[in-house]
């Protein structure tokens, strides 16, 4: 084991674990990096305390169109595709999308049920 690394075991809701389970399915990515991704912008290093959002930025919480998709770690087109489709939440202000960050991580981790992992990953 890689010596910057610690074990770490939590209890999770029924849901949220299948929630999860269902990511790692559709991304093919691990649980770990998984969690650790989801974790990395809400803890702030050598303390235990949450924060809500970026405490730099107030706007943080809404983002662009590349923004969203820089945290999907998609393209643009792909989120833009899926906005319109109604398929992931965001909201058209005149010719331009707005996400909140909230949405889209709780839109990543509910997955869709109905699709498979390839579908996901368009």
């Amino acid at each position: 084991m890689s010596t910057d690394r610690v074990p770490l075991y939590v209890r999770l809701p029924r849901e949220q674990a299948a929630a999860l389970d269902r990511l790692v399915d559709a991304t093919g990515r691990r649980k770990q990096q998984l969690v650790s991704e989801l974790l990395s912008d809400r803890l702030v290093v050598g303390r235990a305390e949450l924060r809500e959002g970026n405490e730099t930025s107030p706007t943080a919480d809404v983002l662009t169109l590349g923004e969203a998709a820089a945290l999907l770690r998609v393209s643009s087109d792909a989120v833009r595709a899926r906005a319109e489709r109604g398929e992931l939440p965001g909201r058209r202000l005149d010719s331009e999308w707005r996400f909140a960050r909230s949405a889209l991580l709780a839109w990543l981790l509910e997955g869709d049920p109905s699709t498979g992992p390839e579908q996901e990953r368009s």
